[in-house]
Order: structure tokens, then C-alpha cells, then sequence
């Protein structure tokens, strides 16, 4: 490499803050410069279970003694078990394993339209998305978000997605022409600004595909896996869809996703058509069971939603008494946002400052995104560093 180089060996890409970790444990992170931060951020609403969780370590350890990779070509037994309990949890009939939430809606993708093609009708290709999605960073899954800064510089755009504005059914059904095949939606927008549709948007969809022949995709990459207080947020409206996307909370902090989907809408995904090397191996697999032994613990998902309400009705209390910097409580379960009045980055920033780690999304909105085992203290803790951050900004003011 010559010596008049100038990138970075880390293709620079991220606006990384100047902050790293030495240790996790539970909700906590202890960074490299001494201090200890509560995290609400969970890597993005990865590490559902905290940090160096005593079920995923030991399962973790366990898998590491065992065949790491041995590629789809053979039968890989936790594969089936996962597999078998997802769809014995869910809507689904049958499961595909990838590594990413991108990699889970793509195959959701190609299911959608290669289920028309397999039914006489390849003329069927367009989904119908909704404006402030985001899907994911591969060309379709950018396509399918449609957020210009997301777009840019990568076109042509690729063809074959439609948004429409959020919560408008009118527009959408004003949407659909006879090549769509689909409709693909987060139950709640995560990255768009913790926006949460309402049970009836989300039964009215289901209502518009089976009205006219098209197929339902869920991306619950973010908003699923317990996060919702549900094990899935579809549960909570009381409506199925036919394709649903999973990744992040998943592995607990490993990378693995899965694309669920009924026997009707996978009748088209025949030995050959979509594939993976590293979807679906051993310890990917080791780690998805264990975080599913913990979700599906009695009393589990009762204490998200216990929690959930503690962490709401907190923040309720702060935006009420602090409007000129906060402005709105949104989202579902602990998939929560706070809309700020000020600018959001800063207010990420400050409470950051103040030991508490949280997740910027669109909409001038500070995601609040703690794992699903915390506990009331760390609420305190977490609200008690929100006010802060407002009664500063209010003196300062």
C-alpha cells in the first residue's frame, strides 16, 4: 500500500463516536474510558438478553466445542430445532435461516414474487412499501425503504417497489395495479422514528391482500422477538401475515436471521431457487435456541410489557413537565421513541454525557431500546437521566 494513502483501513463509512467497551454485563457497558453507561441502545435491538447473559455464554461455550460451519450441504440439528420452534410459535409453516435482517427480507422478497411466477402470473413483481421504512442496505431493501439518503448515488434505483404514506389505506389501495404481488410493512417503524400502526391498519392490509390476491411480509427484524411485549408484534393486532422477516434480537448479539413464511406463500421455493453459506450454522443456531429458552419462560414477555408501561408512563411525566425539548412518547413495547423539540442528535449526545446510551431514528426521534430483562432501578436510572438532560437544556435555555 503506498504511503500517500489517506482512507482509513475501516472503510469509512460509520460516524463512529470516540467511545469503545471492555465489558458488558446485563444492562450495563463499561467503557474504555472508565465510566459505566446504562445501555438503552442494545446494539440496536440486538442484545435482547443484556450482556454476557449466563444462558447465551454457556450455550455459546457449548456450540464453540462443536462443528462451527458445515455448510447447508448437510443436516445441521439445531437448525431443525429452531426451525421447528419458531414455527410452532408463530403463523409460519417453514422457516429460511440467513445472517441479517437484509438477507431475511430479500428472501422475503424473491418468495413474494417467485410464489406468482409459480402460479402463473410473473407479471406480479411490485411490492407496495411504506414511506419512512427502512428495510435494510442491499440495493432492493434500500429500494424498498425509498429514503433518498439512502438512495443516493447508488441508482439506478431498483424497480419494483411503491411507497405510499404511512397509515393511509385510501392511497394504498390506490396503489395497487395489476403487477403488484405484495405488501411488505413494519408493524412498528423503528428506524423511521418509533411509529407504531394500529391493529386496525394492520388487519385492514390484511383484509386489501387477501381482497386482491397479494401477499403479506412483515418486517419484524426490529419490532420482533419480544420487543413488542409479544414474541411477535403481529400478535398484538390479532392479524397473520403470510411472509415475516426476523434478525437482530434473534441471536442476542450473534448475527442470524430468518425469514418465516406459510406452506402457500413458500410453494414456490423449490430445491436451487435461494441459498445461503453461512445462514443457519451451528453456533448461529446454538445462540437462536438459547435466546428462545429465555423468551419462552413463563412470565417472560409479561415483564416487557410490565416494563414497557413503567418506562412510558416515566417518560410521559417528563415530556409533559419539559416541552420545550421533549415532545411525544411513541412506539410499542420497548421498542419505545422520544420525539424531541430540540435537535434529537444533541439529546442523544447529552445523555450520553450523562451514562446513558440510546439509538437516534428519523423524525427527530431518541430511541429508547433496552433489553428485554431490565429491571425497575435501571428505568429510575434511565428516566432519571432523560429529566436531566431536559432540566440543563431548560436552564441553559
Amino acid at each position: 500500500m503506498e504511503d500517500s494513502a489517506v482512507i482509513p483501513s475501516l472503510l469509512p463509512v460509520f460516524s463512529r463516536i470516540n467511545l469503545s467497551f471492555e465489558k458488558g454485563e446485563g444492562a450495563y457497558l463499561f467503557g474504555s474510558d472508565g465510566r459505566r453507561y446504562l445501555d438503552f441502545a442494545s446494539g440496536i435491538a440486538v442484545t435482547a438478553l443484556g450482556h454476557a447473559h449466563p444462558h447465551l455464554v454457556a450455550a455459546l461455550k457449548a456450540a464453540a466445542e462443536k462443528p462451527w460451519h458445515v455448510s447447508n450441504l448437510y443436516e445441521i440439528p439445531e437448525q431443525t430445532r429452531l426451525a421447528d420452534r419458531l414455527v410452532a410459535n408463530s403463523f409460519a409453516d417453514t422457516t429460511f435461516f440467513c445472517n441479517s435482517g437484509a438477507e431475511a427480507l430479500e428472501c422475503g422478497i424473491k418468495m413474494i414474487r417467485k410464489y406468482h411466477a409459480a402460479h402463473g402470473h410473473p407479471e406480479k413483481y411490485r411490492m407496495i412499501s411504506i414511506q419512512g421504512a427502512f428495510h435494510g442496505r442491499t440495493l432492493a431493501t434500500i429500494a424498498a425503504g425509498g429514503q433518498e439518503k439512502y438512495l443516493a448515488g447508488f441508482g439506478p434505483k431498483v424497480d419494483g417497489f411503491d411507497q405510499v404514506a404511512f397509515g393511509n389505506l385510501n392511497e394504498l389501495r390506490a396503489a395497487i395495479t395489476p403487477q403488484t404481488a405484495g405488501i411488505m410493512i413494519e408493524p412498528v417503524q423503528g428506524e423511521g422514528g418509533a411509529r407504531a400502526n394500529s391493529a386496525e391498519y394492520l388487519q385492514a392490509l390484511r383484509q386489501v391482500c387477501d381482497e386482491f390476491g397479494l401477499l403479506l411480509l412483515f418486517d419484524e427484524v426490529q419490532c420482533g422477538m419480544g420487543r413488542s411485549g409479544k414474541l411477535f408484534a403481529y400478535e398484538g393486532a390479532n392479524v397473520a401475515p403470510d411472509v415475516m422477516a426476523l434478525a437482530k434480537g434473534l441471536g442476542g448479539g450473534f448475527p442470524v436471521g430468518a425469514c418465516l413464511a406459510t406452506e402457500r406463500a413458500a410453494s414456490g421455493m423449490t430445491a436451487g431457487v435461494h441459498g445461503t453459506t453461512f445462514g443457519g450454522n451451528p453456533l448461529a443456531m446454538a445462540m437462536g435456541n438459547a435466546v428462545l429458552d429465555v423468551l419462552l419462560e413463563p412470565g417472560f414477555l409479561p415483564h416487557v410489557v410490565a416494563a414497557a408501561e413503567k418506562l412510558r408512563h416515566g417518560l410521559a411525566k417528563i415530556v409533559a413537565d419539559n416541552p420545550a425539548v421533549y415532545a411525544e412518547v411513541r412506539g410499542q413495547g420497548l421498542l419505545t421513541g422520544l420525539r424531541c423539540v430540540v435537535p434529537n442528535g444533541e439529546v442523544q449526545t447529552r445523555l450520553r454525557e450523562q451514562g446513558l446510551l440510546t439509538v437516534a431514528a428519523g423524525d427527530n426521534v431518541v430511541r429508547l431500546l433496552p433489553p428485554l430483562t431490565i429491571g425497575d432501578a435501571e428505568i429510575q436510572e434511565a428516566l432519571a437521566a432523560i429529566k436531566a438532560v431536559a432540566s440543563a437544556w431548560v436552564v441553559q435555555a
